[in-house]
């Protein structure tokens, strides 16, 4: 069982099970359609599976397996996606999308190499979007406008969903606080990356840490970041306080994709310059591929925070090790 697994002391869910289906499904409905309207998207099919060696599975850290498996009537191999970061980008292009348009997607991925514990399964649910942008829009400002629309998406749904389920007390706070993860190591150079969001986000509740993938001054990273998808230079992760685990809860990952020159950088930084043999990296070296920006907000996550919930199983269906569901079962914590 994951050493970061605990129930807290004398936790109790605000909702009963029945009560709790019925919330997951009107957070869902709630918040996509606001997250539609703010950013301007239109919802599309996205794939489960997609082929191996194709180059669109996204790497995420880099070091995760991916679950693959033989296809009957087909020579090459499928794999169950990790992220739709690449796909994303590719159906922009295929749909004929032009800047200031963009989609939304459902997404249901397996990342096997994932944690179990209170926020980690290896079942992963997100709302995937992309959105086509100008050369000119590629800069920090428009990075910080996408994140103040999805903050007030989801303080607008945290409003809603207690006015429905009033024994919910928790506020989100819709004002993020901005800052890099150079500025965060400079603040705390003492503390690991975790401790440092951990910090930062108890004090501001709501945190958008930038620029991530790339080595600080320290040598170290923030976090790991797959070096084709992000620009590390314009990206970030979204922060919320969570009063009931006391903990940074991480509800998206998002950034400005890679450009030509910001894809070769990187590529050569994680000495991965070989992926540039895939279609889909060709694609963007000679610039068929538009100018995007996107991310991926936790499902899951997201229910978890506005429901007020100490384990992410108690909001999706997964599989959990037998230590951890018998001790949730305990402590009368519901596992779906």
């Amino acid at each position: 069982m994951s050493r970061s697994f605990c129930i807290p002391e004398g936790y109790k869910s605000a909702l009963t099970l029945r009560e709790t289906q019925h919330a997951i499904k009107y957070i869902k409905e709630v918040f996509q359609q606001a997250l539609s309207y703010a950013l301007i998207l239109d919802r599309v099919t996205a794939p489960l599976i997609v082929q191996k060696g194709s180059g669109i599975n996204d790497d995420l850290n880099g070091v995760e397996r991916k679950v693959d498996f033989s296809i009957k009537e087909m020579d090459n191999e499928g794999e169950v996606v990790q992220s739709l970061a690449k796909w994303k980008r590719l159906a922009l292009y295929r749909y004929g999308y032009n800047a200031g348009e963009g989609i939304y997607t459902d997404m249901n991925a397996i990342r096997r190499d994932d944690d179990a514990d209170n926020i980690h399964s290896i079942f992963v649910d997100q709302w995937d979007w992309e959105k086509v942008i100008s050369r000119e829009q590629r800069n920090e400002e428009t990075l910080k406008d996408a994140v103040k629309a999805i903050v007030k998406a989801v303080a607008n749904t945290k409003r809603k969903v207690s006015l429905r389920y009033p024994q919910l007390q928790g506020v989100i706070c819709d004002t993020p606080f901005f800052i890099t993860s150079q500025e965060l190591e400079d603040m705390y150079p003492d503390k690991t990356p975790k401790e440092r969001e951990r910090l930062i986000t108890k004090e501001h509740k709501t945190v958008f840490i930038m620029q991530i993938g790339g080595k600080l001054k320290s040598g170290e990273r923030h976090d790991g970041r797959a070096p084709d998808y992000d620009d590390w230079s314009l990206n970030g992760d979204l922060l919320f306080w969570d009063d009931v685990l006391g903990i940074a809860l991480e509800i998206s990952s998002m950034g400005i994709r890679v450009d030509s020159e910001s894809l070769q950088k990187q590529l050569a930084a994680c000495d991965a310059l070989d992926r540039n043999k895939y279609p889909y990296h060709k694609m963007i070296t000679n610039n068929t591929l538009p100018l995007t920006i996107g991310g991926g907000i936790g499902q899951s996550r997201l229910c978890m925070l506005l429901l007020e919930k100490a384990h992410i199983g108690e909001v999706q269906v997964s599989v959990w090790p037998t230590d951890m569901a018998e001790e949730c079962r305990e402590k009368g914590v519901i596992l779906l």
